[in-house]
């Protein structure tokens, strides 16, 4: 039999919005606890750091237990997780998903060699040891986790030489106009560009190539006056990020435009579950703070102190929706990968294969497409974008990630009709 814990709120990630919605609900719940497949907290964008939000949760009676792994909502109240390779089940009365999101990846030709990776994916192995001093490194792709993941690197000792954004100057000095709203974003952005003085950066660019034989060479990448070849030991490309939502689709909660749907206390359609975070919309870190927050305490039964948030979170909302915009991926993108492009990893499907069938479903039942350890989570929105076809995405199925046999025993057990 599994091992069996309870409380009352359990929160499904320790990101900024689960950190959050923790120290919220702890002041005047005893009995929180935090799960996060990590070791320690702090979700992608704070791994291995620690920070005051970091500070306040350790501070906090919630209960964080690191390196456990959500494998499956099991009915009401109830949920499977593995804990070094050993199924546990949590009992709650409150559940707030926090899972946080993903890079989107574009196929292009020469991506599968070693030495190119998620910008994110990057910026993780190198706070998990990876050696990077000296490494000469092209960040591509969209969004602003690009020079975020470009400073990084460089204070760890990476030669930045390029950072190639596909979005056009014109709608990025529109964004710029926005940051007067927010002094705090000035000055991150002040920061940024302090640290990465002397970094060219490309605008109306992105990777149309990766060059090499058996590693990473060169990449070639489009840009306004011409096509040019960067030499590189790394490429960190991504181009936006994905959320994840394959949990909460599995708890029952609707799904609305590829978002979580909440109302404005962050509860989903499903009775006892909330949502906080990028699976609810992408909108950086502030916005996910708030959210955690508001999550937290509409699941202590503090309303009052939630909707005190509420014009915060509007802001961070507007916010969001100007990012969106900014940072939109062009048409053009569309068209980088070729027929003989794997596009499916995990089951080295080509393009071509890939888009034989009118359907997902058609692609995953006679190509396999999707069909691998990641469940689609790679391949499927990349597909989204290329095919625009609404159903590319891989439906959510239990478990979410691959685990033991002996959880999966678990899961049979208590919920035989779901697993």
């Amino acid at each position: 039999m599994p091992r069996e814990e309870r409380c009352h709120i359990l929160i499904v990630g320790a990101g900024p919005a689960g950190i959050a919605a923790a120290c919220a609900a702890a002041e005047t719940c005893e009995n929180v606890i935090v799960l996060d497949d990590n070791p320690a907290p702090g979700g992608q964008i704070w791994r291995g750091e620690e920070n005051r939000w970091i500070g306040r949760l350790r501070a906090s009676r919630a209960r964080v237990c690191g390196g456990t792994r959500a494998v499956a909502p099991l009915g009401d109240g109830a949920l499977l997780a593995e804990q070094q390779n050993e199924p546990v089940l949590f009992y709650y009365e409150k559940l707030i998903l926090a899972t946080g999101a993903r890079e989107l990846f574009l196929p292009i030709p020469g991506w599968t060699l070693p030495g190119v990776t998620g910008a994110g994916g990057l910026q993780a192995l190198v706070h998990g040891g990876l050696p990077i001093i000296g490494k000469r490194v092209v960040v591509a792709g969209s969004g602003p986790l690009l020079l975020a993941v470009a400073a990084h690197l460089r204070g760890r000792g990476a030669l930045i030489s390029a950072i190639a954004e596909q979005a056009p100057m014109v709608r990025l000095t529109c964004f710029a106009t926005q940051l007067w709203r927010a002094p705090g974003r000035i000055a991150q952005a002040s920061g940024l560009a302090w640290t990465l003085r002397g970094v060219p950066r490309l605008t109306s660019s992105w990777p149309i190539a990766v060059l090499g034989d058996t590693r990473l060479k060169a990449v070639r990448l489009h840009a306004p006056k011409g096509d040019r070849e960067i030499p590189c030991d790394y490429l960190a490309c991504g181009f936006g990020l994905i959320p994840n939502t394959e949990f909460a689709a599995l708890a029952g909660c609707q799904i609305h435009a590829g978002f979580v749907a909440v109302d404005e206390s962050q509860r989903t359609t499903r009775d006892g579950v909330l949502c906080a975070g990028e699976p609810t919309g992408i909108g950086g870190v502030d916005r996910s703070l708030l959210e955690g927050r508001i999550a937290g305490y509409t699941a202590a039964c503090r309303r009052d102190d939630a909707r005190r948030l509420f014009p915060a979170r509007r802001r961070a909302h507007a916010f969001a929706t100007e990012l969106a915009r900014a940072f939109a991926l062009r048409d053009e993108l569309k068209t980088l990968a070729q027929s003989d492009t794997i596009v499916c990893r995990c089951e080295d499907i080509t393009l071509a294969r890939a888009i034989e069938h009118d359907t997902a479903r058609g692609s995953r039942l006679h190509a396999r497409c999707g069909m691998g350890a990641c469940q689609g989570r790679v391949c499927g929105p990349a597909l989204q974008f290329i095919t625009g076809r609404a159903d590319a995405t891989t439906h959510a199925r239990p478990p979410i990630f691959p685990v033991g046999m002996s959880t999966l025993a678990a899961a049979r057990e208590e919920n035989p009709e779901r697993v």
